[in-house]
Formats: C-alpha cells, structure tokens, sequence
C-alpha cells in the first residue's frame, strides 16, 4: 500500500454500520479543513456485533446484546443531536438489520493493496451509501458497484470476499483493537492518546495539535 509519506496519521477504530462512526468521520472531517498540513485516517475496523455472530460468521439476532428497546431510542436522540451540531443530514437513526462485516472486509482489502487516495473513495462510499442512501452495505452486487466506482476491479472485491484467509486476517485485527483496550467506536488514537465518541472538531484538534 502506497502513503503520501510527509503526512501526519489519526487512527480510527471504527465500524460502518454505527451512526456515531458517521458522525464521528464528519467531525474529523470538518477538523482536517481547518488544517494546513493534511491529516490522513488510518482506518482500524472494529465488529460491534461480534457477541451476536454464530459459527458461521452470521448474525444470531436472538442473541441477546444487552440492548433493550430504551436504548436505542436513546441513542437515536444522541445522533439526532449530533445532526444538528454538526449540520448532517442522515437517511438513517440506526441501523440494526444491515450487517457492515463484509463491508470491513473489502475496505480491508482495499487499504492493504490500494492507494490511500483509492481506498478513502470507497471508504467514504460506503459510510454515505448506507447513511446517506439507506443502502444495504452487507450486499456484495452493492459493494462492488461502490468499489468500481472508486477504481477498483470487481472480480478483486469478490474475490477478497470469497478469501477465508483474509476474513481470519480480519477476525485477529477485530480482537487486536480489543487487545489494545478498545471497547467502543469511534475511538481516535493519536501519539498514545485517545478520544471514544464522535468527539467535536476541536476535542480533535486537542487530540492531535495539543491545542
């Protein structure tokens, strides 16, 4: 994988189907305009719904999550507040059916063998097609419209899907960020220091800048 080499890195552990990821990406994203230098993501996934999954990979919704119906409306009204602060408009509060795993893993692949510029195109065409569009991101015809649209061959996306090697590989990255002592996303990182929740712009720029 290609980097421009003289930028500074935030690392981002994060999950696409979360609404505070969404929120989170927006507000670094307003951060980064206020910069000078360019500030690449160095994206890190994370499965919020690891508990939930059987044997086969899939998503056992009986499994209980410890989520009751009060919060998620709770958490519907801590993103609609951060809609309003950070002026986004959203499709979707949440989404509980759609499962991001396969997302994660083509976004993987794309970050290990394409450029950095390649994989942000389809990094960012993902997060706006499910919370912009409503999209089911799960669905592999859907991944790969968005990877051709950002350059990307198709028969690699499915491929990488069909790989269970590189599933595996991303199954160790999930229980590495948990090893790190990450419990929740989004989570910047940045020279041993971290911030959990879609953070304000300048919680960001304390983060990175020591502002």
């Amino acid at each position: 994988m290609s980097e421009t080499q003289t930028s500074e890195r935030i690392t981002v552990y994060s999950d696409y189907v979360c609404p505070f990821c969404y929120l989170g990406r927006e507000s670094l994203r307003q951060y980064q305009a206020t910069r000078e230098e360019p500030l690449e993501i160095d994206w890190q996934p994370f499965d919020l719904r690891s508990q939930q999954r059987d044997a086969d990979g899939e998503i056992d919704h009986s499994v209980d999550n410890g989520k009751d119906e009060e919060y998620y409306e709770q958490a519907k009204q801590g993103v609609r507040r951060l809609q309003e602060r950070y002026d986004v408009e959203m499709e979707l509060d949440l989404s509980r059916e759609i499962d991001s795993l396969s997302a994660q893993i083509v976004s993987y692949y794309v970050k290990e063998h394409d450029d950095y510029e390649t994989w942000l195109a389809f990094d960012e065409a993902v997060l706006e097609a499910l919370w912009q569009d409503g999209r089911d991101i799960g669905d592999a015809d859907v991944l790969v419209e968005l990877a051709e649209d950002a350059g990307i061959d198709g028969d690699e996306v499915r491929a990488a899907l069909a790989d269970d090697a590189l599933r595996a590989e991303l199954h160790d990255r999930f229980a590495q960020a948990r090893r790190q002592g990450v419990t929740g996303v989004p989570t910047f990182a940045y020279d041993g220091h971290a911030a959990r929740g879609a953070v304000p712009p300048e919680q960001l720029e304390r983060l990175v800048d020591g502002a």
